[in-house]
């Protein structure tokens, strides 16, 4: 079998450590059970003394443990999360650690590792399969490559003529150990496969702990930008207060200039803004949206996307009472060439806050997602309310009359007054009838 291994700030899948050429041991729990320490060397029947805990480790890991790292084992508790975690230790020199699965409720098994034999970048390929053969429930099939094959055949030669627990070897990862299947006998050729009965999910973890702790993937920091809270919440007040200045600007510009029809303008404007603001608090809850800086200066580009809506429809509307027309008829004959526009404009806003979204990353995206939340409300709007409402208010005297103030008056539009067609009489035909 193989394994990946890292230190801390080198790239992932850096080793495997093997218990190969220097004795290793696995003992399990933390303490010497009364039936191990009969094991070890029995003490004067004259001077009865109590052994120390590092002299019951030392008989029962006598011959597998290397004198070096006797006090290490001795002292290590594997009951403690911060002893299961990450053991430091060069790749070349031989260290302790804690295997992370226990073996029952609280105990966990010490291993004493040596150095590294093959490192994790030589794992070509690891995925699960379905022992089919024995039956005993999925494997991890791995292949090494050319350097990985040559070393991976050497320590598995060395491991198999070892008793256990010496023929073990550990797949360890951020300088903790996985996995320590044993080897019973010399596997060369290149592949192997790691059984124990497995699960699919136990299976599958160990796969992509030799698969993706094989690659060999640098970090590298670029452009860093601390902010602090209070800067961030400046930032955000910013950009609302822009957005209500703008907001101010569209409302004011729309009752100077349309003046009736502005009225119309400002509804839409607060029914797109509820619309939004409903949706937003939705998928707060739902996908963890949050309403950032970038995605407020969405939400300041989609009013102008909105008021540009509404100018084109009024435009049109006002063309055709410069014409001649009544308002009803006028807001009949304008609508088709107006939906069309609008269309075309808020499906090319939408293209490309949907681009943008797909190749953007971070808070570029929330800006996207904004743009084109607003843009596909604003065809909402424009038809479900726009619409609608001018069509009502064409029916009253105010605006069908065109009062002054109504934004369609006739006369301040420069309309044209309608044709009529005049017949003259023919004197001399009058002439001969009346003779």
């Amino acid at each position: 079998a193989s394994a990946s291994a890292t230190k801390q700030g080198r790239s992932v899948g850096e080793a495997l450590a093997a218990e190969g050429s220097t004795p290793t041991a696995a003992a399990t729990g933390v303490s010497a059970s009364p039936s191990a320490a009969a094991t070890g060397s029995a003490a004067p029947s004259a001077q009865p003394t109590q052994p120390s805990a590092a002299d019951l480790t030392a008989a029962m890991t006598q011959g597998t443990v290397p004198p070096e790292l006797q006090t290490a084992f001795a002292d290590l508790d594997c009951t403690k999360p911060e002893a299961r975690a990450a053991q430091t230790g060069a790749d070349d020199k031989a260290v302790v650690a804690c295997s992370q699965k226990p073996v029952k409720a609280g105990y966990y098994e010490k291993l004493a590792l040596g150095p590294v034999a093959v490192k994790g970048s030589d794992v070509s390929k690891a995925q699960p399969s379905l022992d089919t053969q024995t039956g005993a429930g999925w494997q991890v099939q791995l292949q090494f490559n050319g350097t990985g094959t040559d070393a991976f055949t050497k320590v598995t030669g060395a491991l198999a003529t070892q008793a256990p627990p010496n023929n073990q070897f550990a797949i360890v990862l951020d300088n903790q150990v996985v996995s320590h299947p044993e080897v019973r006998s010399a596997i060369p050729g290149g592949s192997a496969v790691i059984t124990g009965q497995f699960t699919q999910p136990e299976a599958q973890d160990l796969s992509n702990v030799l698969s993706f702790g094989a690659l060999p993937l640098e970090f590298q920091k670029g452009d860093i930008t601390t902010v602090s809270p209070a800067l961030g919440s400046d930032q955000l007040k910013a950009g609302l207060v822009a957005g209500a200045i703008g907001m101010l600007l569209v409302v004011a510009y729309s009752l100077l200039y349309y003046r009736g029809l502005g009225l119309v303008s400002i509804g839409g404007l607060l029914v797109s803004a509820a619309l939004t603001y409903s949706i937003m608090s939705l998928l707060g809850g739902g996908i963890g949206f949050a309403l950032n800086l970038p995605a407020v200066c969405g939400a300041i580009v989609a009013i102008g996307i909105t008021a540009d809506s509404f100018i084109v429809y009024f435009e049109r509307i006002r063309d055709e009472v410069r014409e001649g027309a009544l308002l009803r008829p006028a807001v009949q004959r304008a609508w088709p060439r107006a939906r069309r526009t609008i269309l075309v404009s808020d499906f090319v806003s939408f293209l490309c806050a949907a681009v943008l979204y797909v190749v953007s990353v971070g808070k570029v995206q929330g800006f996207a997602f904004t743009l084109g939340l607003t843009t596909a409300l604003d065809v909402v709007v424009i038809f479900l309310f726009t619409k609608p409402l001018i069509t009502l208010l064409a029916r009253r005297k105010f605006f069908s009359d065109g009062h002054p103030w109504s934004g369609v008056d006739p006369k301040r539009l420069g309309a044209r007054p309608p044709l009529r067609s005049s017949r003259r009489r023919n004197p001399s035909s009058a002439a001969v009838k009346e003779a």
